[in-house]
């Protein structure tokens, strides 16, 4: 028996040295493979997040034909995103499979990244006048002596508020915008800083609004 073990051990010797090689590359594979295995981050699965199902325009009321959902990373989901914005109006465009944040509706959220300013619903006098603004122009507002006023019929326009920040023009007739108890004109929100709030919603009661370009 120990002669028949002492010709079986030159053997095995030969047939590991021949195949030496494919064993290195087969440790060396193993090795890699655990190696990645343990830096892998965890799996973290998906959400869903609505996002626009086609390019939108500034002024649009949203409709579930207008909204879809795709699904993300939990980390890829940016801050202020709302899960169900059917009915609210859009202040600026919006492109397909953006998702649709609180910064790009209609409400307080607009102000959001200019510090300082309130967003603050703004009815001016003249419709027409107040369809020439965009979304990122900057005005002058003016308070002008509302027709029939005789105590203030003689005073020139007072400017309420320099270089206000339109924030966002809906459109005639949109949510929250549309004529009531006889008022005419129209309304915009306007970012207005924390000082002249009063001055503006102030000469909005007493006054008519209106505004001029800043250069």
């Amino acid at each position: 028996m120990l002669a028949a073990t002492s010709r079986l051990l030159p053997r095995l010797r030969r047939r590991l040295l021949a195949h030496r090689r494919l064993l290195a590359g087969l440790l060396t594979a193993v090795a890699v493979t655990a190696g990645l295995a343990a830096v892998r981050p965890p799996e973290t699965g998906t959400v869903a997040m609505t996002v626009a199902a086609h390019d939108l325009a500034a002024g649009e009321t949203l409709s579930a034909a207008d909204l879809t959902t795709t699904s993300v990373p939990p980390g890829a989901v940016p801050d202020g995103t709302v899960r169900d914005p059917a009915d609210a109006v859009l202040a600026a465009p919006v492109r397909r499979g953006e998702p649709i944040t609180d910064a790009r509706l209609v409400g307080p959220a607009l102000s959001t990244g200019h510090p300082g300013l309130v967003a603050l619903p703004v009815r001016l006098s003249d419709a027409a006048m107040a369809g020439l603004l965009e979304s990122g122009d900057r005005i002058d507002l003016y308070a002008v002596a509302a027709a029939g006023d005789a105590a203030a019929s003689s005073q020139e326009a007072t400017r309420v508020a320099a270089d206000v920040l339109v924030l966002a023009v809906p459109p005639p007739g949109g949510r929250g915008t549309s004529d009531t108890a006889g008022l005419s004109g129209r309304l915009i929100v306007a970012g207005v800083p924390d000082e002249a709030v009063p001055r503006v919603t102030d000469a909005a009661v007493r006054a008519f609004l209106t505004f001029a370009f800043v250069h």
